[in-house]
């Protein structure tokens, strides 16, 4: 089979302004940090981009000092109406910064930058301007009377989604009344610096949101200080462990968004066509470095062989390559270690048996590259069917009945996500009621909206993001002291992230 030739387009970095050094942004300007630096690179070329300060225990310190300072002196004494005004003004620059954001993005994290501009960027607006909007409202949100910011918020975001995750936390943080200091994570700190370029030219008062970066070390330090009020965490469902462990306890509040591993159930009743693309979507988006990433596919054995067919024949379209060509459907993976690992787990899954495919593609000589690659003949005790690989890693598993596919979704310390396909309403319904997961899907998959709550329970965390009940997370009703958030879950093994 032949396909089209597309000639490259690359998305011009001229639009970005880059610093060679980055320093620490705390109360309002940027300053040196005293825990070295280290470089952030180009996953697909390897190369420097800048240099980046590393927080120390006494930055952090700092941080959250002015955090409080802010807190106590100023935000705090803001009319809801007035937080809403800085929060839109954010919202309105990051909108008028969005190709520059789109591009750092991409060339920091590896992502194709058709998913950095039409999905990312536009989301980041989109949460900021939702959350602007209750920022006057939060009597009226249904939780408690007279609802009171936590303080502090300490926040720690995964490598990812580096700027959408960081409005997943700030924009909420900052509707409630609080003030913040987030840490990006240690590979993908780039956008987080231009962010905090934009909290400058939104004039939000020095202290507001303070960003610090670093490795493990400065995220520890963020969630032990005794000053932070609320702890909020995406990443590891191994760090996940630690952190509740570190703050039980104390008074601090906790909201944890842990790994996953999410089916994707298919019945025979599907829209085939619409189902593979949201297969597609669901697996190989991001590089499939995403947490809710539908990487068990579960099929009804009648078109169990058409949906594989299908599916390999559609993967042999996708388009693997330079992040900034708007023509690149998979970019590249984020880092050597999270390289390393993908590979590993996917030799595992031959080895237990499964049998393994992949599009012909030839990829780049430099950086960090892995083919979209599906597994068949995969059992459920096979690792590959139980392990977060949290890369372009689809395995694809046969059901007879509505019952053996729950049975097999559920069959997972997870529970994130999943997704249904069928036609029928009714089963839908159904199916999805007895599926123990956070977030499910009907008939499409990975679509996020503000105003819809994410999150999950299990080894997958606990507590809400995005809508009103992501709002609560930063909220204790009047009168009432912040409590500890016990863990509900058991978790037994390491899942990198």
């Amino acid at each position: 089979m032949s396909f089209l030739e597309y000639a490259p387009a690359p998305e011009s970095t001229s639009v970005l302004h880059l610093r060679s050094e980055y320093g620490l942004f705390i109360d309002g300007e940027f300053t040196e940090g005293t825990g070295g630096t280290f470089q952030t690179i180009s996953p697909s070329t390897e190369q420097s981009i800048a240099t980046i300060s590393a927080a120390s225990d006494a930055d952090v310190d700092r941080a959250v000092i002015a955090a409080r300072r802010a807190y106590d002196r100023v935000w705090s004494k803001l009319s809801g109406a007035d937080r809403g005004k800085y929060l839109f003004r954010i919202a309105r620059l990051v909108q008028e910064r969005a190709r520059e954001l789109a591009v750092a993005e991409s060339l920091d994290n590896g992502k194709p930058i058709k998913e950095s501009r039409d999905v990312d960027v536009p989301l980041v607006a989109a949460w900021f301007f939702y959350y602007a909007g209750w920022a006057d409202k939060l009597d009226y949100a249904g939780l408690g009377a007279n609802p009171r910011a936590l303080g502090v918020a300490g926040q720690v975001i995964p490598w990812n989604f580096p700027l959408l995750m960081l409005a997943w936390k700030v924009a909420p943080a900052l509707a409630a009344g609080n003030t913040v200091v987030i840490k990006p994570a240690e590979t993908t700190p780039l956008t987080a610096l231009i962010f905090a370029e934009i909290l400058q030219q939104a004039e939000l008062p020095a202290g507001v949101v303070n960003i610090v970066t670093g490795a493990g070390a400065t995220g520890a330090a963020i969630v032990r200080h005794p000053d932070v009020n609320k702890v909020a965490f995406t990443g590891s469902t191994a760090v996940g462990r630690e952190i509740a462990k570190t703050i039980a306890g104390s008074d601090k509040r906790l909201t944890l968004e842990l790994g996953g591993k999410a089916a994707n159930i298919v019945f025979d009743d599907a829209p085939i066509d619409q189902a593979i693309e949201g297969i597609v979507n669901g697996i190989f988006f991001n590089q499939g470095h995403v947490c809710c990433a539908g990487s068990r596919l579960l099929v009804q054995e009648s078109i169990h062989d058409e949906v594989v067919d299908r599916l390999k024949s559609r993967l042999q379209t996708l388009r693997v390559g330079d992040p900034l060509d708007k023509n690149t459907d998979v970019g590249a993976i984020n880092s050597a270690e999270q390289l390393a690992r993908i590979r590993e787990l996917s030799d595992i899954g031959e080895l237990e048996g499964a049998e393994r495919w992949s599009p012909d593609c030839e990829l780049p000589e430099n950086g960090f590259w892995f083919a979209p690659t599906i597994f068949t003949n995969v059992s459920t005790s096979h690792r590959i069917a139980r392990e977060e690989i949290f890369g372009p890693v689809l395995s694809v598993m046969s059901f007879r009945t509505p019952a053996e596919a729950i049975a097999k979704a559920n069959n997972t310390p997870y529970g994130l996500s999943a997704g249904i396909w069928s036609d029928k309403g009714s089963r839908i319904l159904a199916v999805a009621d007895k599926l123990r997961a956070g977030v499910i899907w009907a008939n499409t998959f990975n679509r996020f909206d503000p105003a819809s709550p994410f999150g999950g329970y299990q080894e997958s965390g606990y507590g809400r993001e995005g809508g009103r009940h992501g709002l609560g997370a930063y909220l204790a009703p009047a009168g009432s002291s912040a409590v500890v958030v016990a863990p509900s879950t058991s978790i037994t093994k390491e899942e990198q992230r």
